[in-house]
């Protein structure tokens, strides 16, 4: 029976998010998107605990492993989504004030928490699986060799009866191996959450430069204010000795012109 290669899930699709301007329609619309998201995956983790409880209990069927194969596949098609609305998201925050950014800080908090729980129980469902298929592979097996050496005592005799549990034996086989694959299958659905933390951190780490390039921004432009304020104090310092000088300058040729006014007509008299 074919196999399919497994991945364990690996979500490692980049996508460049273009920064664009700040939209708050749409800073709105994703943080509804991940509260909501988030919401979903814990809901998958619970679905998951209840199932893991079951495993190889009395209620332990085909239908239930089924329903965690569902359950983890849509799940991951979640996790996917969310973590590029949180990219997308970390871009936009680059112009939000800073109760937005604490926003986004929570946000991807949140979804971590709940990613790496989610994750934990995907390992132990497999994990688990694989340990109840194990068990009743060695019952098989311990029965092939009883039915072995039955069947050769009654070989002879009953000959058609020895086909027909041959042909159970290989249809229990090939149960066996179906459900085989189906784990494979459970397995392959394990999401590589340390991928997508170490794509959460990069996130974060960008948005921590870009807030402290914005800082520097602040302060250099404070600095300039100041200089340019000093400056110009500076220029108004200087326009007003200038003007004194002046004021100064025409007093004094005011006062030398009356005098020789005074000097002329005392000698015309």
């Amino acid at each position: 029976m074919a196999q399919r290669p497994q991945n364990y899930g690996s979500t490692d699709q980049r996508v460049d998010v273009p920064e664009i301007g700040f939209s708050p329609t749409e800073l709105y619309s994703l943080s509804e998107n991940i509260t909501t998201n988030i919401y979903t995956i814990n809901t998958s983790w619970k679905t998951l605990e209840r199932s893991y409880k079951n495993i190889g209990t009395s209620k332990d069927n085909q239908g239930l492993r089924d329903k965690v194969h569902v359950t983890q596949l849509s799940t991951n098609q979640v996790v996917t989504q969310t973590s590029k609305d949180i990219a997308r998201l970390t871009v936009l925050m680059r112009r939000g004030d800073k109760q937005q950014k604490l926003q986004i800080e929570k946000l991807t908090t949140d979804f971590k928490d709940a990613l790496q729980r989610y994750s934990d129980m995907q390992k132990s469902i497999a994990e688990k699986m694989k340990r109840h298929i194990l068990a009743m592979t060695n019952i098989e097996n311990s029965m092939d060799g009883e039915d072995a050496e039955e069947t050769q005592h009654l070989l002879l005799a009953q000959e058609q009866e020895h086909k027909a549990t041959q042909r159970t034996l290989e249809f229990q086989h090939g149960l066996l191996l179906e459900r085989e694959d189906r784990i494979k299958r459970i397995e392959g659905d394990i999401l590589d959450v340390n991928q997508i933390m170490r794509e959460l951190a990069a996130l974060v780490y960008q948005q921590g430069d870009t807030i402290d390039t914005i800082d520097n921004h602040i302060e250099n432009i404070h600095g300039n204010v100041e200089l340019g304020a000093q400056e110009l104090e500076k220029g108004s310092n200087y326009q007003s000795k200038f003007r004194r000088k002046i004021y100064i300058l025409l007093l004094l040729a005011f006062i030398v012109a009356i005098v020789l006014v005074v000097i002329l007509v005392i000698k015309l008299s």
